[in-house]
């Protein structure tokens, strides 16, 4: 009877214990879930997002720096325009101003059209047209599925008082965290005809995200190197680095502010840039998510 007694005690024991385990564990894994939910909710944002056809973020959408670009911005008949502002001011005291107009055409098969328009104001208060230029982007891939999202980039230059050029391009462009963009950009431009003057560049640009799909700040530079056909060993040196901000005050519409300062005696003093762009495709708000934002790559 006493062994009986002690084996239900133990019985009942283990049958408590089991059952406070039990709760103990539903409880803890509500509270990891609890967490990972907070965690995701925190680091995911709406502006990293896929959308579109290419599984894209939402960010790349939209231009995130004036200088450097980043795969495709337009979905296929999806059109946007811009207008851009560059100040150059020289060392010796005189200036240069720079506007262009631009229209872009997203294609299918990953592939975007832009057409643009270039006039000059100058240090005398003179102005007028200095070139058109045609260009299309092809990106190799979807979003994620290759490294540094390759996208080649060339553009035809009708220069308006010189000979015509050519200007060939490879995009790179990631995320290296939440709330953290990057992008890279090799460049080649060729005149042909006149000086046949070249320039190689590199430019390079990282942005942090202050507030989702409104702020975003960053830092850009540029290097470039110009030579012309008789005179190659004597080719000018520029090195820029500035901030770069963004704020987009609608989800269709977005500005780029870029003030950067010449570092080497051949840069200009201050290169500023200003880009104001709209999308006539709805917009960020009207963008639908193509894949689960587990296939974004950090």
């Amino acid at each position: 009877m006493k062994s009986g007694v002690r084996l239900g005690l133990c019985a009942g024991v283990a049958l408590a214990w089991g059952c406070v385990d039990s709760a103990m564990g539903q409880t803890n894994a509500a509270a990891a879930a609890k967490v990972d939910e907070i965690v995701v909710r925190k680091q995911v944002l709406q502006e990293e997002q896929p959308v579109g056809p290419y599984a894209q973020p939402e960010w790349t959408t939209h231009r995130r720096f004036p200088m450097t670009r980043v795969y495709l911005q337009n979905d296929p008949y999806e059109m946007g325009c811009e207008q851009w502002w560059r100040l150059r001011h020289f060392r010796d005291g005189t200036t240069e101003q720079r506007f262009q107009e631009e229209v872009s055409l997203g294609l299918p098969g990953r592939i975007q059209l832009d057409l643009y328009e270039t006039w000059k104001v100058f240090n005398s208060g003179d102005a007028g047209q200095d070139e058109a230029s045609v260009e299309l982007r092809y990106a190799l891939a979807d979003w994620g599925r290759l490294p540094g999202n390759p996208t080649i980039y060339l553009e035809w230059v009708f220069a308006h008082d010189a000979a015509d050029g050519l200007e060939a391009k490879l995009l790179l462009g990631d995320e290296l965290a939440a709330g953290m963009h990057r992008g890279v950009n090799f460049i080649c431009e060729q005149q042909f005809g006149d000086e046949r003057t070249t320039e190689y560049a590199v430019s390079a640009a990282l942005g942090k995200t202050l507030v989702d799909q409104k702020f975003g700040l960053g830092l850009e530079a540029k290097y470039a190197s110009e030579s012309e056909q008789d005179a190659r060993s004597e080719a000018t040196q520029e090195v820029l680095l500035g901030p770069s901000l963004q704020w987009r005050p609608a989800p269709e519409w977005h500005i780029d502010l870029a003030p950067l300062a010449g570092l080497t005696d051949d840069s200009p003093r201050l290169e500023a840039w200003a880009v104001v762009g709209f999308e006539f495709g709805g917009g960020a708000a009207q963008k639908s998510v193509q894949a689960p934002i587990s296939t974004l790559r950090n």
